[in-house]
């Protein structure tokens, strides 16, 4: 399959890898694989710089889902549905508000994903951010001019997410990777292990990823070793994943986060891909 320049990220998404794709895919990715497993699809970057012909990718968050979806199956009313959207303060939180509603779950799939869509690219930082109770609460974010609406980057990720061999799943990592087998290729982008208090970012949906949530990926990863799985996980560099994957190989890498409530913490951030035994284009 040809790659399409235009297949790429359609949202910015917290710990996304926009900015470190083409260093693991040109440095830490084995040289041939069957099927491409993505647990924690996030925003895409790396499956989307990938393109696999055969992928499973998945994430909990079922909002994000249903964007991924939508753009499959129902692009060009979807596109149709965001040229409503206004660029004004009033407007932003009247569409952030949708979520109190009652009849909010009984609002179309397109509707939904054109929501998400709009307030990722208006809001502050565009920072995906839910409270306790589920509902957005990020911010406007005041921008002159934001792209709102890109139809040529939906179309061509309708048109690539339209291939049979791609399957979009919605539920909880372990699950996704249950049918992953020899020579097939893993790999997990998880919520971050916060390298100090104040760091844990448990937004991202109703559900923190903390330590025991943690300790149950790296029991995965150890299956899908034993499976002949190809496994590369990426996480902050911090004493308690190191310590976690000390039986594996551990790279130390460079990321730009250009998402965090405090403009100080923005920048380059210390970060490690694990990986197994597999032989990686050094």
């Amino acid at each position: 399959m040809e790659r399409n320049k235009l297949v790429k990220p359609f949202l910015k998404w917290a710990g996304g890898k926009r900015q470190l794709a083409s260093e693991i895919i040109a440095n830490y990715l084995p040289a041939q694989y069957n099927t491409y497993y993505e647990p924690f699809l996030g925003g895409g970057a790396i499956f989307f710089e990938l393109q696999p012909e055969k992928a499973v990718v998945n994430d909990r968050n079922s909002e994000l889902i249903n964007c991924y979806e939508v753009i499959r199956d129902s692009v060009n009313q979807l596109i149709e549905d965001l040229r409503k959207h206004q660029n004004t303060e009033d407007y932003y939180y009247k569409v952030r508000d949708w979520d109190r509603k009652k009849n909010y779950q009984s609002m179309s799939t397109i509707e939904r994903a054109s929501r998400i869509i709009f307030l990722n690219k208006t809001c502050y930082n565009g920072l995906f951010r839910v409270n306790s109770k589920g509902y957005f609460n990020v911010p406007f974010g005041r921008y002159k001019n934001p792209n709102i609406l890109d139809d040529a980057v939906l179309k061509a990720v309708s048109c690539y997410l339209n291939n049979p061999d791609i399957k979009i799943l919605n539920g909880d990592f372990e699950t996704a990777v249950e049918e992953a087998q020899y020579g097939d290729f893993v790999y997990l982008d998880p919520p971050y292990h916060p390298i100090s208090n104040t760091a844990y970012f448990t937004g991202y949906n109703m559900n923190g990823f903390n330590e025991d949530e943690q300790i149950r990926l790296k029991k995965t990863v150890d299956e899908l070793n034993k499976r002949g799985c190809q496994v590369l996980l990426s996480n902050a560099d911090a004493d308690f994943i190191r310590d976690l994957y000390k039986d594996y190989e551990i790279k130390k890498v460079y990321a730009t986060r250009a998402i965090n409530s405090n403009p100080i913490k923005r920048g380059k951030i210390q970060e490690v891909l694990v990986m197994n035994s597999y032989k990686c284009k050094l």
